[in-house]
């Protein structure tokens, strides 16, 4: 079976993506499978631009089609912050989820209700032969000032979604992966898997 390498060791990553190409003809892999430990730098200033640097180094390294993602949560009075720099929000150091969670609701105290925000995703796909595909999506919400819900992970349980009347930490898994930013952009990146694993691709 072939193999597509999952640039990633984040293991809430690693099991939406699991479940959402669950029933793609390919084994999903991760680094530590293949005992590849690669120190990417995020510098980009855009989530495809860090995204594709994922993509092409561990490809590079491993001669594997191989899928980066790169996402964040904007919020709109903070001017679209923590943007890019989601994952290392909170200054210190080796930082929990909960501790951005409680870092990010300091940073709003003072700012009026409703704090509107929006999470990106955006995924990279770059194959040994140098192709390259390109998936973006959004999902949309506001920030509360508590937390709710026990599922998902990062952000998520400050994430609410009013038209649903929960957050997506409250969410159950299938219907987190249909409306989710990394969701959407996954279940768009299908198509391009499916190409690049198809029989005549391979022959």
């Amino acid at each position: 079976m072939q193999e597509l390498l999952i640039a990633s060791s984040n293991p809430g990553k690693l099991h939406e993506m699991r479940t959402i190409l669950q029933d793609l003809p390919v084994k999903l892999i991760q680094p530590a499978d293949i005992r590849l430990n690669l120190d990417v730098i995020e510098d980009g200033k855009s989530y495809e631009e860090n995204a594709r640097k994922k993509a092409r180094a561990y490809c590079a390294a491993s001669g594997k089609v191989t899928l980066a993602d790169d996402s964040g949560l904007e919020v709109d009075v903070l001017g679209g912050a923590p943007g890019i720099h989601s994952a290392r929000f909170s200054p210190k150091a080796n930082a929990t989820d909960r501790d951005r969670r409680d870092y990010l609701l300091e940073k709003l105290r003072g700012f009026e209700q409703p704090w509107y925000a929006h999470f990106h995703c955006s995924v990279v796909i770059v194959t040994p032969s140098g192709a390259e595909y390109v998936h973006g999506a959004n999902c949309y919400g506001q920030i509360i000032d508590h937390e709710r819900g026990s599922h998902g992970f990062g952000y998520d349980p400050l994430f609410f979604m009013p038209h649903l009347g929960m957050t997506t930490a409250e969410m159950e898994e299938d219907k987190k992966n249909m409306i989710s930013h990394r969701g959407l952009a996954l279940m768009a990146a299908r198509k391009s898997l499916k190409q690049i694993f198809s029989p005549a691709n391979q022959a």
